[in-house]
C-alpha cells in the first residue's frame, strides 16, 4: 500500500496569513486496518470503558494490545554487559534485596 501526499495548491491561491500552514492531508502509513469480532458483552464493556475514559474503542484496543503483546522499554535490560539478561528495569530493585 502506497500513501501519497496530495499536491499542494499553487502559491497564488494561498493567503499570506497562512504562512507555514500546509493544506495537504497527510495519512499515517503506520496504521493498518483490521477487523476483530467480540462477544456482545465484551463490546458493551468496551463501549462503557470508552465513554468513561473519553477514548475511542479502537484506542482502547490498541492500548490493550500494547500492554499485553508488545514489550515495553521497562522490560529492557538495566545495563549493557556480556552474558544472559537476568534483571530487567521492572525488577531492578530486587538486586538490592537481602539474599
Amino acid at each position: 500500500m502506497t500513501f501519497r501526499r496530495p499536491p499542494s495548491p499553487p502559491a497564488a491561491e494561498l493567503s499570506p496569513s497562512l504562512t507555514g500552514v500546509s493544506l495537504a492531508t497527510i495519512l499515517t502509513p503506520t496504521m493498518v486496518k483490521t477487523q476483530v469480532y467480540f462477544q456482545p458483552e465484551e463490546l458493551r464493556a468496551l463501549h462503557r470503558a470508552a465513554k468513561r475514559t473519553g477514548k475511542s474503542v479502537a484506542q482502547l484496543v490498541r492500548e490493550a494490545v500494547r500492554r499485553s503483546c508488545v514489550p515495553s522499554d521497562a522490560e529492557a535490560p538495566v545495563g549493557l554487559w556480556d552474558g544472559e539478561v537476568r534483571v530487567t528495569s521492572v525488577d531492578h530493585d530486587s538486586i538490592y534485596d537481602a539474599p
